[in-house]
């Protein structure tokens, strides 16, 4: 746990100690030396506003890594001269938790401070210890800051969430992490002795070889220049080789955040659907060894295969849905096995859109704005004023009848008749066909 305490006699640890990486030396206090997230705290930007009113609330930042999320968190607590606690929720538990709401109690009624704590990975604390915050998040004993990579909606239990404002950081750019790399080399107080030259190709390439990451690419550009030698002049020139033997893989064409991110998922999603198992491990790999998250690529299959694959084959929805289950409980590398498994089924088994094609249709008319009533023998008649309006009256209860089909209408008088769903031939959808044309004899699909 570590506790930063703003005062006139606790200063918080020097950045630029010599043991830190290069990440840590540059991380700034100031929202004036924070690089990105404009959109949140750029001039007169909402979070910006908060902060220096001292107004800020409970929050969660949702982004990918090295975007800033812990650095602004810190920013806040100095802004605002509150005490800092911060857990890693894979190594924290209730107890700790408990201890800093002690703290935070005798912080606010004998100091007359604010605290702040901040969870980093907050996605991966349980139902129990996000609801051991609750009650001090929800009277304001603490404001708490979380930090995830992973949809809060899914991994953040829904009482938790409705006490807190979701804030979306995005991925740093091309020009934000030259930025940062300029900063390094002019600024930093060991860089600024080793006379470091880097080209434009290699400033590209140590960019792409960072996914994005502020906190890798720096990390790596340090990791990089100790293995520059200096020339006659004392110059240190970082060539690609540098760069590559430091970050230990070749460059690989793969930005998880750029444009090949998008061009590569597309390849991927589309030798699926075009039955191409050989070409779908391709991508997959790419896509892994570029550093993408499986948890993304896994989330990707499970849409696959309800609008490709659909009920041509309705396994495969319920074997994307066990990938995503199973690779967030196993993790890398061994869920690579697990993406590549499902992956060539979804690639090798029959295929339909019909589901797709059909609530689209459904849309399509819903927006257009035929919205009839519902049929009255349809209707719910909790009241006798109901059963009086003849709600539910002439409604045909299906298991009374032969094989627990009747026809009667189920849409309403405008668009009766009408035909949403056309199944395909492939697979178990031709049996699904087959069957709504014998129950349904006088509407053919």
């Amino acid at each position: 746990m570590e506790l930063f305490e703003h005062s006139q006699s606790h200063k918080r640890p020097d950045p630029h100690r010599s043991f830190a990486p290069l990440a840590e030396r540059l991380r700034p206090a100031v929202l004036e030396r924070f690089v990105g997230q404009q959109h949140l705290v750029g001039e007169d930007k909402p979070l910006r506003v908060l902060i220096e009113k001292d107004e800020t609330p409970s929050m969660i930042f949702w982004g990918p890594p090295g975007c800033g999320k812990t650095t602004l968190a810190r920013i806040i607590a100095e802004h605002t001269k509150s005490e800092f606690y911060q857990l890693n929720a894979v190594s924290s538990g209730v107890q700790d938790v408990r201890k800093i709401i002690e703290r935070a109690s005798v912080n606010n009624k004998k100091l007359g401070k604010k605290t702040i704590l901040f969870i980093d990975e907050i996605h991966r604390f349980n139902k129990a210890q996000q609801d051991a915050l609750l009650h001090s998040v929800e009277d304001g004993l603490l404001v708490l800051i979380g930090a995830t990579t992973e949809n809060p909606s899914f991994e953040v239990i829904t009482p938790l969430l409705s006490r807190c404002l979701i804030y979306v950081l995005h991925p740093l750019g091309t020009a934000e992490l030259n930025k940062l790399i300029d900063t390094a080399i002019e600024y930093d107080e060991i860089f600024k002795k080793m006379k470091l030259e880097i080209g434009e190709e290699e400033r590209a390439l140590l960019i792409l070889l960072g996914g994005g990451d502020a906190r890798v690419v720096l990390n790596g550009l340090e990791t990089a220049v100790r293995l520059v030698k200096p020339d006659a002049n004392g110059k240190r020139i970082l060539t690609k080789r540098h760069l590559e033997e430091a970050f230990q893989r070749r460059n690989l064409k793969y930005d998880k955040n750029g444009e090949e991110h998008y061009n590569i998922i597309s390849a991927f999603i589309k030798s699926m659907r075009g039955c191409d198992p050989d070409a779908t491990v391709y991508w997959l790999a790419r896509m892994l060894e570029g550093g993408e998250d499986p948890k993304f690529i896994a989330r990707r299959m499970v849409v696959l295969a309800s609008e490709d694959v659909g009920n041509a084959d309705p396994y495969a929805l319920t074997l994307a849905t066990s990938c995503f289950t199973a690779v967030d409980y196993v993790g890398m590398p061994e869920a690579r096995i697990i993406l590549s498994q499902t992956a060539i089924y979804l690639a090798s088994a029959k295929k339909s859109n019909a589901s797709y094609n059909a609530i689209e249709n459904a849309f399509a008319d819903v927006r257009a704005g035929n919205r009839g009533e519902v049929p009255l023998h349809l209707r719910n008649a909790p009241t006798q004023l109901m059963k009086e309006l003849n709600y539910g009256k002439d409604y045909k209860y299906g298991h009374s009848f032969e094989k627990h089909f009747t026809e009667q209408q189920y849409l309403p008088d405008e668009l009766k008749g009408k035909k949403y769903y056309l199944p395909s031939d492939e697979g178990e959808e031709k049996n699904i066909r087959e069957r709504l044309n014998e129950l349904w004899r006088k509407k053919q699909r």
